[in-house]
């Protein structure tokens, strides 16, 4: 079970889009959209396949383990973060942050796994660290 850490983020924007996917990572689970037309995984949450605009999507769960595909430091602030967009096992890319990590020792490629960081109004937000030999 992925582990929760603690942060200053704000709470997530919740609406009738995405209120399913923040309802299972309050749950620890990371969900994707799964198209039951084309069989497409994709991310960000909506209620249509972004491939063939078929209404008939479903909620799939991840595994939570992905690979960095780009990432910036954010350094002028007083709290310096990683933004990076992450490739899931599953297809689609993910924008989130990397946390408990070494940020010299980050590299394009890297295998991350998910964790839920608490947000300033309780609820969990996914994030990813490195898994540590990768």
């Amino acid at each position: 079970m992925a582990e929760t850490i603690q942060t200053d983020v704000p709470p997530p924007n919740v609406d009738l889009d995405n209120e399913q996917f923040w309802a299972a990572a309050n749950r620890r689970q990371l969900r994707i959209g799964q198209c039951t037309k084309c069989q497409k995984a994709f991310f960000y949450p909506r209620h249509f396949c972004p491939f063939c605009l078929s209404a008939d999507v479903d909620w799939a769960l991840a595994s939570g383990k992905a690979q960095i595909y780009s990432y910036t430091v954010m350094r002028r602030v007083d709290n310096p973060y990683v933004l990076a967009y992450v490739q899931l096992d599953e297809g689609p890319a993910m924008m989130t942050n990397i946390v408990e990590c070494d940020f010299e020792s980050l590299r394009v490629g890297q295998i991350v796994e998910a964790v839920y960081a608490t947000s300033k109004n309780g609820s969990l937000v996914p994030m990813f660290r490195p898994i540590d030999g990768h």
